[in-house]
């Protein structure tokens, strides 16, 4: 599966999915693009860019609207204490859009990377809602 993130700053979001999250960088040949890895998950990194720029997943709509960061749209990271990675994160001064929330299946906090984001880290509380053994 990939997803793609619109951001300000490709190489700041580098730093934070890699140095906070444990994203592995795939390549990084523009800095308006660069294509890192969790797993399962491809995470493709794309800045705005203009019209007429090389790279099409960033470009303007063709009405001119430019793309942009943020919304409520996230993938979810399973990690096995969420109290942990939270105070790790909150150390490193990550934002959080809020605190941790229990749930059906799991607990919850959703963290936003330097361009806004969103990125939703969450603890099973149920063995149906791990993503693999473990």
């Amino acid at each position: 599966m990939s997803v793609r993130y619109i951001v300000d700053d490709v190489d700041a979001a580098i730093a934070f999915y890699r140095d906070r999250l444990g994203f592995r960088e795939l390549m990084h040949p523009d800095p308006a693009f660069a294509m890192l890895t969790h797993g399962d998950l491809r995470l493709v990194l794309v800045a705005p860019v203009p019209a007429g720029h090389p790279g099409g997943g960033s470009r303007p709509m063709p009405d001119g609207t430019a793309q942009r960061p943020g919304g409520w749209n996230r993938f979810m990271l399973q990690v096995e204490d969420l109290a942990a990675a939270a105070g790790e994160l909150r150390a490193a001064g990550v934002t959080f859009r809020n605190e941790i929330v229990d749930g059906i299946g799991a607990r919850q906090v959703m963290i936003e990377d330097p361009s806004g984001n969103p990125v939703e880290l969450f603890e099973p509380l149920r063995a149906e809602a791990r993503l693999a053994p473990g």
